[in-house]
């Protein structure tokens, strides 16, 4: 949908950011908006003008935190770890500071730490805004890829139709909070 249509909105309430004026919604069997930890510790959102990353430190440190934060076995935490950063080719930015880093570099660092823990459901909001065509051809592959070896299911808006047939099965447009295609 266009701006304003409610995209990021809807994405805000599945995730349990915001709690919808009425209807109803369950994602893994939870209401979103009551905010169950063991609901909490299966999601991941990743908002482009949002980071999860600490600026003054290294991303490296930036994970171990995200780790520490969500009790990942350690054994787990590093496979999870050592994955992502060969997925997303991270090695050469893991001790740059995060205020250093390109927007192509930190967004695959936020997707990186946004997975850490093996969400079930994963919320990207224009992962790929503002990044360039190679950037965005390389996130929407390591999506993909993430997907098909993980099960995880991707809730995705974009304004880009690249990425919307690049990794989408089911299409619903909305505007002004109105379904208008599914």
């Amino acid at each position: 949908g266009p701006n304003g249509a409610g995209k990021t909105t809807t994405l805000k309430m599945l995730a349990g950011l915001l709690h919808p004026t009425s209807g109803r919604a369950t994602v893994l069997g939870h209401t979103p908006w009551n905010r169950d930890p063991q609901y909490l510790s299966r999601i991941s959102m990743v908002m482009g003008q949002r980071s999860q990353l600490h600026w003054d430190l290294p991303a490296m440190d930036s994970f171990l935190v995200h780790l520490a934060v969500y009790r990942v076995d350690k054994v787990q935490g590093k496979q999870a770890m050592d994955e992502l950063i060969t997925l997303l080719d991270l090695a050469g930015v893991l001790k740059k500071q995060v205020r250093s880093l390109s927007l192509g570099e930190r967004m695959k660092c936020e997707l990186c730490v946004s997975l850490l823990h093996r969400p079930a459901v994963l919320f990207l909001d224009e992962p790929t805004l503002g990044l360039d065509i190679t950037m965005q051809a390389r996130i929407r592959q390591f999506i993909g890829e993430y997907n098909r070896r993980h099960s995880a299911t991707v809730f995705l808006t974009s304004h880009y139709m690249a990425d919307v047939t690049a990794l989408c099965k089911r299409i619903i447009v909305i505007d002004h909070g109105k379904l208008l295609f599914d």
